[in-house]
């Protein structure tokens, strides 16, 4: 069953990825907002929960992660990552910077050892005040799931206009200053069937990350329920092949 996050912050989780993760949602607490529409997404469809509640205000977030920093911190359980994932997309917030602001001040005052940590889909990434915000996070985690147009409508069902070339070149802004993270994963669902790790798939998107030239790249594969059920996990022997292949072009690169 996938489900949504309740509370604006969540956690601490052992993240496959990140370590001692405390998470932050920005977004609604009944509902997703987000401007993909992922087959694997662990908060369901879009349709499933539009439109219940409204964002959580850039005080309430700066107070509840106040809150439970001050809490962990006299506990002596301090988190690795301050994670920004949620209930969709954090960075369709109006305020996002500066909630990535206060985050940061809370961080620094609070717990300096800790990192923050954009999840995003990278739809946003054009507007000049998110970018401002993820150049100023510790890991500015971007998705890009395929080198082609048709795989991303299919696995990501994005809302509105989406192109990857686009996205690339936006990507190629951030420097090295982002990580990429793809999902592996093949299956079928609405009738439409994809498969992200034929070697077609996997070279093109090989070529993009030549491109992009990031800090890392993260590859992982479904590890939680998805709103459809008719999707296949890859195997870790199937993404340590593909990882090995990042890192031959001199890119540190993670299997989740």
């Amino acid at each position: 069953m996938t489900a949504l996050y309740p509370n604006i912050i969540y956690g601490p989780v052992h993240s496959r990825r990140l370590g001692l993760s405390l998470g932050v949602n920005l977004l609604p607490l009944h509902s997703k907002l987000c401007s993909f529409d992922c087959v694997y997404c662990e908060c369901g469809w879009n349709a499933d929960n539009r439109g219940r509640e409204g964002l959580n205000s850039r005080e309430s977030v700066r107070a509840a992660l106040e809150e439970t920093l001050q809490r962990m911190a006299s506990e002596g359980a301090l988190p690795d990552v301050i994670t920004f994932a949620g209930n969709g997309e954090p960075t369709m917030h109006p305020d996002f910077e500066g909630i990535i602001d206060d985050t940061l001040c809370l961080r620094d005052r609070l717990s300096p050892t800790s990192k923050v940590s954009v999840l995003s889909n990278a739809t946003r990434i054009g507007d000049a005040s998110v970018r401002r915000a993820l150049l100023k996070v510790d890991n500015n985690i971007l998705k890009l799931d395929s080198a082609f147009d048709e795989t991303v409508r299919t696995m990501n069902n994005p809302c509105g206009d989406y192109s990857v070339r686009r996205t690339v070149e936006l990507m190629k802004e951030f420097g090295s200053r982002l990580t990429v993270q793809t999902m592996f994963l093949r299956g079928e669902c609405g009738g439409r069937s994809f498969d992200n790790t034929t070697e077609r798939e996997v070279a093109a998107w090989l070529e993009l990350l030549k491109e992009i030239a990031p800090r890392s790249v993260m590859v992982y594969s479904i590890d939680r329920d998805t709103p459809c059920h008719t999707l296949e996990k890859v195997t870790h022997e199937e993404l340590v092949k593909i990882a090995g292949r990042v890192e031959e072009m001199g890119i540190h690169c993670s299997t989740t």
